[in-house]
């Protein structure tokens, strides 16, 4: 098996060379593919990128403009050649040591989805107040809207079989993909599984890019996926049948 691991960067350069070389060496369970998308950055990390000397199985896509961090996934899941397809920001607030235990479950079949959940329990991390609040908030939306019970929907670590992932119609151009494709998923026949991860959250004078409007957009994207919008504009018609629930009338 093989997973792709989804990398969006936009000014990071401060510390991307350090991050690539963690994430290059690390050992999986599976062979690994990195899917690198430069979101047209203003400093030195395309140049990082283009010349960084990979050993694992690297693609670099490269943004002519800048469109946000969701169109970057967008493209580099379309892009993905791996059984698994993960989200992996570049950056260390998560802990690349934790990937190992999210791609156990697609190695036995387990799983169709997994999620890495910075609130079990057994993290024991510390959170920052305000965005600690914000994302619990925010979880317990999406649970009440989706039926998916979570317990940190906005997590960036999220893993799931290719087939699935890349035959579901992604639309936010920004941070909206976390409650996006958590209403998405929650309409199909998954089993989906969480696992405790480690998480150290950077402040704003450290790069950190999400503000408040982004959890207001995220509020919205919560409604909208799960309320407002006819679910036949949620996936390919070349999605595996096994995962449509028996009876559907959007597929």
């Amino acid at each position: 098996m093989k997973v792709s691991l989804i990398i969006p960067v936009y000014n990071e350069a401060e510390h991307l060379e350090r991050f690539f070389k963690k994430i290059d060496s690390l050992e999986l369970p599976m062979e690994k593919e990195l899917v690198i998308i430069d979101d047209c950055s203003k400093d030195t990390s395309r140049s990082i990128i283009q010349n960084f000397p990979f050993k694992c199985q690297v693609q670099i896509l490269l943004q002519e403009s800048n469109q946000g961090k969701g169109a970057a996934l967008q493209r580099g899941i379309l892009a993905a050649t791996g059984d698994v397809v993960g989200i992996q920001d570049a950056d260390f607030e998560y802990d690349t040591e934790d990937v190992p235990q999210l791609l156990t479950p697609f190695l036995t079949d387990r799983a169709d989805v997994v999620f890495g959940s910075r609130f079990k329990k057994s993290a024991s991390q510390v959170h920052r107040t305000f965005h600690y609040l914000i994302n619990r908030f925010l979880t317990v939306m999406s649970n009440a809207l989706s039926g998916l019970y979570l317990t940190d929907m906005e997590t960036c670590y999220k893993f799931f079989k290719r087939e699935i992932i890349q035959n579901i119609v992604l639309e936010s151009k920004r941070f909206g993909f976390e409650p996006e494709i958590t209403a998405k998923i929650a309409r199909l026949k998954l089993r989906v599984m969480e696992f405790p991860i480690s998480y150290f959250p950077r402040n704003y004078l450290e790069g950190k890019k999400i503000t408040w409007k982004d959890g207001v957009a995220a509020l919205w994207h919560i409604v909208n996926f799960n309320m407002l919008r006819d679910k036949k504009e949620f996936f390919r018609a070349e999605l595996p049948k096994e995962f449509i629930p028996k009876g559907a009338q959007w597929l």
